[in-house]
């Protein structure tokens, strides 16, 4: 399977938040077409409105067996979805989850036998096509299921695949909770700045560019974090003295992110037993 059976057969989205908001952008940016879609979401946006203008779906009903359906929806939400997954779903159907906690064994459960499932894990830079994605399929997704998930999620950045799906507790702490963290980092940093005699709107403004363009020289290198740190970092100088607080192995920051990384997986892990 490929994309161009979304053109042929259609692609259902069920949930249109924040996450299934970016997916449509980069799809539609990618060349499907909106008359390719169709969109379950009880509280529409204005821009759905107008793309169903354009002929997307909109709360419609939906075809027989469409080639893609993509669960969109929170965790809360997804007890509902199961209940009538198995009516739309079918060999025949990839279904894509985005639902943090939800494992295969729970999708494979709601739907027909046979049928092909790629669980996925992305995280909210997609809004901006800077996501980051790691899926893994059941024993029925071939790898043209796994190619086409693939081409879906690289709408809004990159993909990794997964060779367990244990391992998507820990991807969903990282990579999937780890934007709030570099967000919060934004916030520690600019009150630390206002401690240190700043104003307010100086401070936040000099810690987000700094955050924001740290990113990007990390994103366009070949050089390791590490290396990067130690360019920046002088000997006996201001970054150093900084960092000693920073990278105290008993109270900095490398045991506080192993301590904040452990309790989201844990987290996650009891949302997959329904906690």
């Amino acid at each position: 399977m490929d994309i161009s059976e979304i053109g042929r057969r259609g692609l259902v989205l069920i949930g249109c938040g924040r996450m299934g908001s970016a997916l449509l952008e980069g799809w539609l940016a990618r060349g499907i077409a909106p008359a390719s879609v169709w969109v379950q979401e009880p509280a529409p946006s204005a821009e759905l409105g107008a793309l169903a203008a354009r002929g997307l779906h909109l709360n419609a009903g939906v075809p027989a067996a469409p080639a893609v359906v993509l669960v969109a929806v929170k965790p809360q939400k997804m007890a509902e979805v199961l209940g009538t997954l198995g009516t739309v779903a079918g060999p025949a159907t990839l279904v894509i989850s985005i639902a943090a906690g939800t494992p295969l064994a729970t999708f494979a459960a709601a739907c027909p036998p046979g049928t092909p499932i790629v669980r996925v894990m992305p995280n909210t830079p997609a809004a901006v096509g800077r996501g980051i994605s790691a899926l893994i399929g059941n024993a029925a997704a071939g790898p043209g299921h796994l190619g086409l998930a693939e081409a879906l999620m690289a709408a809004v950045g990159e993909v990794v695949r997964l060779g367990d799906e244990g391992q998507m507790d820990a991807v969903t702490a990282l990579s999937g909770s780890g934007p709030a963290y570099v967000f919060h980092l934004i916030e520690a940093m600019a009150a630390a700045g206002v401690a240190a005699g700043l104003p307010e709107a100086l401070a936040g403004q000099l810690a987000r560019a700094t955050v924001c363009g740290a990113g990007e020289l990390a994103h366009r290198s070949d050089e390791s974090a590490a290396r990067l740190r130690e360019n920046v970092t002088s000997p006996g100088g201001t970054t150093a003295a900084a960092l000693r607080v920073l990278m105290d192995p008993v109270a900095g920051l490398p045991p506080l992110m192993v301590r904040a990384v452990a309790a989201a997986a844990e987290r996650g892990r009891e949302l997959g037993r329904g906690a």
